[in-house]
């Protein structure tokens, strides 16, 4: 799909039944100090009212493509990408928001240095009433390393990217050039693709920058958590792990001891829900990241299911106590 004119930021946001929080998003785009964007909304077939809402938009930067069905997260984010005409790309979630400055502030570090492939920054954290909460945000900054993370080019982008995780890629500007040349997303996963195409860039020694601002606003709520969640989650968590293999001895070790914990507590969530064969299968195939775990899980998995349940309850409670 092309438009009538090409602008140098393409700004995408993948959406699905969350016309709300998506309106946010959008104005947060439409109110930044870089004008020349375009817009594209890629609707993952929403039965909310989202087609209705952008309907009502008119604006010519404002683009939208709606999937009659669901297609999949990533396959939704790949037709948007398909359709940006840009120079420079940024995917961000629907219920997340940028700040006013963050196009001028990346795209200018991106004009006057052609060496860089993309730009990070770091990230407020807001909660479902669009407040930002300013200790929660500290303590993400230190927990993904971006606390430590100098202004500049980024040197060891492997580590930073696989073993911190310090990027976070709806706070990322991107040439679109070199997304086209790594592949972008992969099709067809729900969960990690972010992650996958960062360590992807790294390994093909893609160049980037890190700005130590807080540029884009990451929302947490209750729609984030749960069971329903966390096991495709984890699903796909372990086959972005077994993707690859590092040269470095000590981050192949992060990825191996990650590798073990994911199977791990996916065999624990199995068994939580009464896949009982697969669970016990995966906690044994797991089971030195945490044996004293693992021989809980496998204790669980005997117990019929309705007291399994009343167990792992009592369990979070006591964690969370």
């Amino acid at each position: 799909m092309s438009w009538f004119f090409m602008s140098i930021v393409s700004v995408c946001i993948p959406t699905f039944n969350r016309k709300e929080l998506l309106a946010i998003a959008i104005d947060s785009v439409l109110q930044q100090t870089h004008q020349d964007f375009e817009l594209i909304i890629c609707d993952d077939g929403s039965i909310d009212g989202t087609s209705d809402m952008m309907a009502r938009l008119h604006d010519r930067r404002i683009h939208y493509i709606r999937h009659p069905q669901n297609i999949g997260k990533s396959n939704n984010m790949i037709s948007g990408f398909k359709a940006a005409t840009g120079k420079y790309f940024i995917k961000f979630d629907d219920d997340d928001r940028l700040t006013p400055s963050f196009l001028e502030k990346t795209s200018q570090l991106l004009d006057k240095n052609p060496q860089i492939d993309f730009v990070g920054t770091d990230h407020w954290v807001i909660d479902s009433n669009n407040v930002r909460n300013e200790s929660l945000t500290q303590l993400n900054s230190q927990k993904w390393g971006r606390s430590d993370l100098l202004q500049g080019m980024v040197e060891n982008l492997i580590e930073v990217t696989f073993v911190k995780q310090s990027f976070q890629i709806g706070a990322t500007l991107f040439r679109r050039k070199v997304l086209d040349e790594v592949g972008y997303m992969r099709s067809n996963i729900q969960n990690c693709e972010d992650n996958d195409l960062l360590v992807r860039l790294a390994l093909a020694g893609k160049q980037a920058y890190y700005l130590p601002e807080r540029l884009m606003e990451y929302r947490v709520h209750a729609e984030q958590q749960g069971l329903d969640r966390a096991i495709p989650y984890l699903k796909d968590k372990l086959n972005y792990l077994e993707s690859f293999h590092f040269e470095s001895e000590k981050i192949e070790k992060v990825r191996r001891d990650r590798l073990l914990e994911t199977k791990l507590l996916l065999g624990l969530r199995l068994i939580q829900i009464g896949d009982t064969q697969a669970g016990r299968n995966l906690i044994n195939q797991g089971k030195l990241a945490s044996p004293n775990k693992a021989r809980v899980g496998l204790a669980l998995s005997r117990l019929p299911m309705s007291l399994r349940q009343k167990a792992f309850t009592l369990l979070k409670q006591i964690k969370a106590s």
